[in-house]
């Protein structure tokens, strides 16, 4: 018996293909920026403290960059303690049904 593939089908597919691969990619770059943060910050401490030891200027870099990277980890991870799970596709249906709403209001006018 074979089975018939829609083209509804293919583009679950192919959609479930892309959002992973997005997922992928935004993974890798996560990674990389802390593997760079693990081996630039250190680097920089030293050079401080060997230079200009009097003043500790590389904890600017080191919490700019650490936030940065708290930021990036909680977008890759979808950990969102502030907006909750799932609130982009919560709110991208509010415009959707938003904009269908508009167009029913529009179309009975005529």
């Amino acid at each position: 018996m074979i089975k018939t593939v829609t083209m509804e089908d293919f583009d679950k597919k192919e959609f479930r293909y892309e959002k992973a691969k997005k997922k992928a990619k935004n993974l890798r770059g996560f990674y990389f920026n802390l593997m760079s943060y693990c081996v630039v910050i250190p680097t920089l401490i030293t050079v401080n403290l060997i230079y200009m030891p009097e003043f500790h200027w590389f904890w600017f870099s080191m919490l700019g960059w650490g936030t940065g990277i708290l930021a990036h980890g909680m977008e890759v991870f979808q950990f969102n303690p502030f907006l909750g799970k799932n609130w982009e596709e919560r709110k991208m249906q509010e415009f959707i049904d938003q904009e269908l709403e508009k167009r029913k209001k529009t179309n009975n006018q005529y």
